[in-house]
């Protein structure tokens, strides 16, 4: 399946998940089953879905063919190159391709001074007046490559300047820059660019991350420590005439590194292609390449792809399938295909499924405890048929004597109650990000007075360190709150006669192990003697804390998020059930009432009571059934996708 048509049923799944979302929230509404928790839990499930994105990262030092590349994987239908393509450099800045449909086709630009204004690229994302934008037609293809050949935009400055904005400056041996005679370094004029080009793939939620080569790459620790590694493909490109060299294996090991997503792509093939050797002879070099290539890396030569974009663009611009074909281009393309978005869907699907699954239970225990109390009182009204008026009375004083101490045991949960409140304040007073403030601060303080380097990487190692005994501290706050939930539970299911299933186990692990990745990044990032003695102290403070402590900060807001959704998810089932239990016990009272005082009716109220059961019985079987949808729906991706591409 090629990649266009894995996006089309990828999109054919979101919908029909989008779709069944609508469909549980229209059936809650009917049957007076929807609260604000409730809706707010469908409005994530669909958020989801709506904002889901696909990033797909292109790494290589220059000259490698990396934007021919992206061009022939993603844009050939265009009749044309959008990317620029040519001899030399021609992305000098990270560059995203996205599709947002609010706004204009153009290309945004981040002036590369920003770097002196201590904010991040996420920082200025939506800071309009920071970044410079160029229009474009999309309809007009010389108005487009005019457009983007900015992003190869370069200027001259002061080696002092460019070492000031986070450059290093050297001999060049080392990816860092050459200063000439007059003291002066070429620098990319932008930090981080942005094109907004409407295209299919784009609309469905691709995203196409362009990286320039390893000077850049170096003097934007955002990238290596944010964008790649969120990014669900990295595509590393290498050149077949030149395999890997040093400065290619360094931004392996320092900037892409072998993991899941992690794909090798040997291009230029067709330089091999010299007329005069036979095809076998060729095949069999290549293949030695794509070895070596494997082995160097420490990748399996499955993972490791010998292309050529520049003839597969081509093949696909002038419908040559014979020269596509050698190109190659199709096995990446089928790679992409068969492991990229089933992965994405997976992911989705999971998380999708554990709300919609743990949302769809509550209801159903929900009803069942409805249908319980339903039951009990159809027992209790089937009961006074022929009793006289002082078994009725009698009955009055038994159901008000268990309202009583229903009334008793809800004090006895609203105590709990504050002691549960309590100890969430106690957990978010330690995930809170004024914790995390101060302790930034503290650092900030620390590094500007700092005079030495390993004093440097000492305050760094301290913040990571309180940010990790937050973490730690806060865990201990889940199982305290885990273990009185239980006891909570079970108490009143005892009490009861209802069910109250757990909520899901939930743990800050994934964050801790996050911040642990991201330690291990920024000591990568930040030891090297050689970058240290390159930068100065307030320009290292800077990067430190434009990059570092911008992630640090992200973790503890997708940490605190969790928790709240969490929190949410572990009350809202109790709190439904005391509720339901309270309305059921006050109308099982109010109809023995109305029976006693009345002495008629006792017929009319089981008629009642008996078509409210039927009725029950039938929102229960529909929920059945709308879970069956969402388990076939949510089935594992593969045979999904199998399924839509039938």
């Amino acid at each position: 399946m090629t990649l266009a048509r894995q996006f089309d049923s990828y999109r054919a799944w979101r919908d029909d998940v989008r779709q069944l979302a609508n469909r549980l929230q229209s059936w809650l509404e009917e049957g007076d089953l929807l609260d604000s928790q409730t809706e707010q839990r469908l409005r994530r499930i669909r958020d989801r879905l709506d904002e889901d994105k696909l990033v797909v990262a292109f790494v290589a030092e220059f000259s490698r063919g990396k934007s021919e590349l992206i061009n022939a994987l993603f844009f050939a239908d265009r009749g044309g190159r959008v990317l620029p393509s040519s001899a030399g450099r021609t992305t000098m800045c990270p560059t995203e391709i996205s599709w947002e449909k609010n706004l204009p086709p153009r290309v945004a630009l981040l002036p590369i001074e920003t770097r002196a204004e201590g904010a991040s690229i996420a920082d200025l994302r939506n800071v309009t007046e920071a970044w410079e934008s160029f229009p474009f037609d999309a309809e007009s293809p010389e108005w487009v490559a005019e457009s983007l050949r900015h992003v190869g935009d370069v200027k001259c400055v002061p080696a002092q300047v460019a070492q000031s904005l986070g450059f290093a400056i050297g001999n060049g041996s080392d990816g860092s820059l050459v200063a000439d005679r007059d003291g002066q370094v070429e620098i990319p004029r932008w930090r981080h660019a942005m094109i907004n080009y409407p295209h299919p793939l784009l609309e469905q939620g691709l995203v196409v991350l362009d990286t320039p080569g390893l000077n850049a790459i170096g003097a934007e620790p955002e990238l290596t420590l944010s964008l790649l590694p969120s990014a669900h493909a990295v595509l590393f490109v290498l050149a077949a005439d030149t395999g890997v060299t040093q400065t290619d294996l360094a931004v392996w090991r320092d900037h892409v590194g072998s993991g899941a997503g992690r794909l090798v792509v040997l291009n230029k093939i067709d330089g091999l292609w010299d007329g005069l050797r036979p095809t076998e002879d060729i095949d069999a070099e290549i293949e030695r390449q794509v070895e070596s290539c494997g082995q160097i890396l420490g990748l399996p030569s499955s993972s490791v792809f010998a292309v050529s974009a520049q003839k597969g663009l081509v093949a696909k611009i002038g419908r040559d399938p014979i020269l596509l074909e050698k190109s190659r281009l199709p096995k990446l393309e089928d790679a992409l295909a068969e492991g990229l978005l089933p992965a994405k869907q997976d992911i989705v699907a999971r998380g999708t499924a554990v709300e919609a699954r743990q949302l769809a239970g509550e209801v159903r225990q929900l009803l069942a405890t409805r249908r319980a109390a339903q039951c009990v009182q159809l027992d209790e009204l089937f009961a006074l048929r022929g009793k006289n008026e002082s078994m009725v009375a009698q009955m009055v004083g038994r159901a008000k004597l268990e309202k009583d101490g229903y009334d008793k045991g809800l004090r006895e949960y609203y105590a709990v109650r504050s002691v549960y409140t309590r100890l969430s304040e106690t957990l978010f007073s330690h995930l809170g990000l004024e914790a995390l403030r101060a302790h930034a601060r503290r650092t900030r303080e620390t590094m500007r007075q700092a005079r030495f380097t390993p004093q440097l990487l000492s305050a760094m190692g301290e913040l990571f360190a309180a940010a990790g005994e937050c973490l730690d501290a806060s865990e201990n706050d889940i199982a305290e709150i885990s273990t009185m939930m239980k006891v909570m539970r079970e108490k009143f299911g005892k009490a009861y006669g209802v069910t109250i299933d757990p909520a899901g186990a939930f743990s800050l692990s994934a964050r801790r192990r996050q911040l642990n990745h991201l330690e291990v990044a920024s000591r990568r990032q930040y030891s090297s003697i050689v970058k240290l003695l390159t930068s100065d102290k307030r320009t290292i403070t800077q990067q430190f804390f434009e990059t570092i402590v911008s992630q640090i900060r992200r973790i503890f807001d997708h940490a605190n998020r969790d928790a709240e959704h969490w929190l949410r998810a572990l009350m809202a089932p109790l709190e439904n059930q005391v509720r339901e239990v309270q309305k059921q016990m006050r109308h099982r009272l109010e109809n023995v009432r109305r029976i006693h005082e009345a002495a008629e009716g006792l017929e009319d109220h089981i008629d009642e009571l008996t078509q409210d059961r039927a009725q029950l019985d039938a929102r229960l079987k529909e929920l059945a059934e709308l879970e069956a949808a969402l388990d076939a729906t949510l089935r594992p991706p593969q045979a999904a996708l199998v399924r839509a591409a039938a």
